[in-house]
């Protein structure tokens, strides 16, 4: 039985390789850089207000409620008091250059792409039989059965069951082609035909669609949205050298 286990720095890279992190990580530090290359070249700077600003607004997110909180959080996640700087630093960066670089762009992506942002509130009952499933679906065309009913007796997963497989607010993104095509053609409150996917057979049932409002929060995504394309248009321009362990590589 060890004793005592030493880790060091190489100890932790070797883990993100076998974890396979290796290309999420790289990602993040190529998004970093761009990111303060970018602002460096538009002449965009954060002064002192906002970043005590940020930095108590990233405590309060992180339940940091006094000194003894974050400096315990800080240990645990193996960080500096310069390292939690450089992270608000570079959260404040990341808000002011996409502000800089989308604000005008967000009204009329918005306009351009509304019908990504259709919401659409959905209930789904899985099935493994195709035959079952248009039986059911007759039958509660029929008046025989309702939704709920069959969704209380066929649905094994008791959490999902509990809610009648209710998916949440979801957009056009989030579901499968064959899925997304039937669900957003939908007249709510409607049940479905039978949608046979590589999971099984669907049988959904449509009840509300949500048309979007450009609020603060749709903004925000937007801006998101509209900032990932950048950065990975940016990445494509530029070449990458890894160096880890002493091998190189360009990318």
């Amino acid at each position: 039985m060890l004793q005592s286990i030493t880790i060091t720095p190489e100890d932790i890279l070797q883990q993100i390789k076998l974890s396979c992190q290796i290309p999420t990580i790289i990602e993040q530090i190529i998004n970093r850089k761009v990111i303060m290359a970018a602002a460096e070249e538009l002449g965009i700077q954060v002064d002192t207000e906002e970043l005590q600003k940020a930095a108590d607004q990233t405590r309060l997110a992180s339940k940091l409620h006094s000194s003894d909180d974050t400096w315990a959080w800080l240990e645990k996640h193996g960080l500096s008091l310069d390292d939690f700087e450089e992270i608000v630093y570079n959260g404040v960066l990341f808000v002011k250059l996409s502000q800089k670089l989308f604000t005008d762009k967000v009204e009329p992506f918005f306009y351009e792409h509304q019908l990504e942002y259709v919401g659409v509130v959905m209930y789904e009952v899985l099935l493994d039989d195709e035959d079952l499933a248009l039986e059911l679906y007759y039958a509660i065309q029929e008046g025989e059965m309702n939704y709920f009913e069959v969704a209380q007796k066929y649905i094994q997963d008791i959490e999902l069951q509990r809610t009648f497989g209710y998916k949440g607010i979801l957009k056009r993104k989030d579901l499968k082609p064959e899925i997304s095509a039937a669900v957003f053609s939908a007249k709510p409150p409607q049940l479905l035909k039978p949608i046979v996917t590589s999971k099984g057979v669907s049988l959904i049932f449509v009840k509300e669609m949500i048309q979007p409002q450009l609020d603060h929060q749709l903004r925000y995504q937007i801006m998101s949205d509209l900032f990932s394309i950048y950065l990975k248009e940016q990445a494509a321009k530029i070449e990458i050298v890894k160096k880890i362990n002493g091998n190189s590589g360009v990318v």
